[in-house]
């Protein structure tokens, strides 16, 4: 199988028409090796738009909405990113080709390590992944210009929204796992005590461990 034109195909027939139009997004989604970021038994699906399986019940989001998201932040070089959810570190590759630094968060041991080491291979520099739960207490710097939810989350917590800077965008897929559609949201902190938020679209992704709405609450 032809990688290359397999990504390009991706580009142009899938991600581009689902109104990806922000030409850095699409060329990061084109130096950016998908392939690089699956199983070797995945490599030959890695470009097609379907939400591939990664172990641990989880799966990678589908190239559209990954564009979608990373359109939505309108990162810039100097912004510092929160990524909740490594996965592959696929998206954590994207994130950092677009910003400054990364910080990564992974519950599931295995996958905060594998992606490490992908990213490590890939020369990637600037994202560092944490082991963490990202829903329980943990010292969660201040001052993010952007932070990205990659699974879905029955609301985003305060304490997420606080931790972004004025003018920071918080993007994130709201609804529950027993619903067939979540929606995906960009919030963004206009002023010190007050937030905007804009719906983008509906789609179906993998709720984030623990941030299932029958946990404890959310409590810092």
């Amino acid at each position: 199988m032809d990688l290359q034109q397999a990504r390009s195909n991706m580009i142009e027939q899938q991600v581009r028409p689902w109104d990806v139009l922000d030409q850095r997004v699409l060329d990061v989604l084109a130096e950016i090796p998908r392939d690089a970021f699956v199983d070797a038994q995945h490599k030959g699906v890695a470009y097609s738009d379907f939400p591939l399986p990664i172990g641990h019940g989880q799966h990678m989001l589908k190239p559209t909405v990954e564009g979608r998201l990373l359109q939505a932040l309108l990162l810039e070089v100097t912004d510092t990113v929160l990524e909740i959810g490594t996965g592959t570190g696929f998206m954590t590759a994207c994130l950092a080709r677009l910003s400054a630094k990364v910080e990564s968060i992974e519950i599931i041991p295995a996958l905060a390590e594998s992606a490490q080491a992908r990213l490590k291979e890939r020369g990637v520099s600037n994202a560092t992944v944490m082991q963490q739960d990202a829903a329980a207490s943990w010292d969660a710097k201040d001052g993010y210009d952007a932070i990205a939810f990659t699974g879905a989350v029955p609301s985003v917590p305060e304490y997420y929204q606080n931790k972004l800077n004025v003018g920071g965008r918080l993007f994130a897929f709201i609804g529950e796992s027993s619903q067939p559609t979540m929606e995906a949201v960009l919030i963004t902190r206009v002023r010190d005590s007050e937030w905007s938020r804009e719906s983008l679209f509906e789609t179906s992704v993998d709720p984030l461990v623990n941030f299932d709405s029958e946990s404890p609450s959310f409590v810092f």
